[in-house]
């Protein structure tokens, strides 16, 4: 599966594949660029079977390698054993992805998730928003730079303290 895998890709999207760095796993997995990862994931999905989003995630690479951030997509073929691939789309910081919610459904809270804790947008999603963290939190906790001890988030306590009060006295 590996073999048909790389030959369908190299000959179908020669143009959308980056170059792979040495990485000792026993995943396969390329590098797309991101303007093409709609068109890629379509062509596995409809293709050659890849029917499951598996995983959606991201990696900050702070200081190690340029671009800043990497989408990850993992890809599972029930129709092949559950044969697995990754997608790796490179993004630096400020850049957004296209969104696989409209191939994938499943895709939708990822995204947000990812968009929420490591700031990276994804361009046609149906409601680009946080998931995780309140509206009015500043920073993404995620990334690499992020402050353990966080940018002092006393706004928020207060913010939660004032509602609580309004709808205590509403009620």
């Amino acid at each position: 599966m590996k073999e048909t895998i790389t030959e369908f890709l190299q000959s179908r999207f020669s143009d959308c594949l980056l170059p792979q760095r040495d990485i000792n796993t026993n995943l396969l997995f390329f590098s797309i660029r991101k303007e093409k990862l709609p068109t890629v994931v379509r062509a596995l999905k409809d293709e050659l079977g890849f029917h499951f989003l598996n995983d959606l995630t991201s990696v900050d690479w702070l200081g190690k390698r340029e671009p800043r951030f990497e989408v990850l997509y993992l890809l599972r073929s029930p129709k092949h054993g559950h044969f697995r691939v990754q997608l790796r789309v490179p993004v630096g910081e400020g850049e957004s992805v296209p969104s696989l919610s409209g191939i994938f459904p499943a895709a939708n809270w990822p995204e947000r998730e990812v968009f929420d804790l490591m700031g990276i947008p994804f361009s046609d999603h149906p409601r680009m928003e946080r998931l995780i963290m309140p509206d009015n939190f500043v920073g993404h906790p995620l990334r690499k730079d992020y402050p353990l001890e966080g940018p002092g988030q006393d706004y928020l306590i207060e913010d939660l303290l004032t509602i609580h009060v309004k709808e205590d006295i509403a009620e």
